[in-house]
């Protein structure tokens, strides 16, 4: 069964899942050699008992149009992770989660994944575009930085701090690391 790459972008109100809340996120499924398959994204209702961390809002007074975009159409995150299971189900493979970085997006999906779904399709694993980056360029992971990264890992594609864009052009990013990886 062949792997499917799930590059998954998270927005949140704060740094750790449980005293903040997971804002939106997105996954986009892509097959080794950069097909995309499909996507999911969903706006989540703010936890009842979190509070949104100060710095955290003050970036996002910076990002009027990202903030709009993450508070419509909000759904549950009982009925938002249920149906992203589902989704994830219904991929054509073994799901890896993806994402830059692993370590904040996974803990929120994980988290609000055992939460309200009571399961993870990814067990308790995720592999981290930087760490990745970090081997493929031999250098310290602080310089494995997009900004050292080379320019042809990169398709013209948005950076918006809308999750399902951002999702989308993480995952292009990591196909072509991918693809020159295995071409050494």
């Amino acid at each position: 069964m062949p792997e499917i790459y799930v590059s998954t972008d998270v927005e949140s109100d704060g740094p750790i899942p449980g005293p903040n809340s997971m804002l939106s996120f997105a996954s986009a499924a892509y097959t080794a050699d950069k097909q995309l398959l499909s996507t999911f994204s969903a706006n989540l209702e703010t936890l009842p008992d979190a509070i949104p961390d100060a710095k955290t809002a003050e970036w996002w007074s910076t990002q009027p149009e990202a903030w709009a975009a993450c508070r419509s159409n909000l759904l549950s995150p009982t009925v938002a992770m249920r149906a992203y299971v589902k989704w994830i189900e219904t991929l054509p493979g073994k799901p890896v989660f993806v994402a830059y970085p692993a370590g904040f997006d996974f803990l929120f999906v994980y988290w609000y994944l055992m939460r309200f779904a009571g399961e993870s399709p990814f067990s308790h694993s995720a592999l981290d575009v930087k760490s990745f980056a970090m081997a493929m360029l031999k250098s310290e992971y602080r310089n494995s930085s997009k900004r050292n990264m080379p320019k042809h890992w990169f398709d013209d594609l948005p950076h918006t701090h809308v999750a399902l864009d951002d999702a989308i052009e993480q995952g292009a990013m990591f196909c072509n690391m991918l693809a020159e990886n295995n071409r050494r």
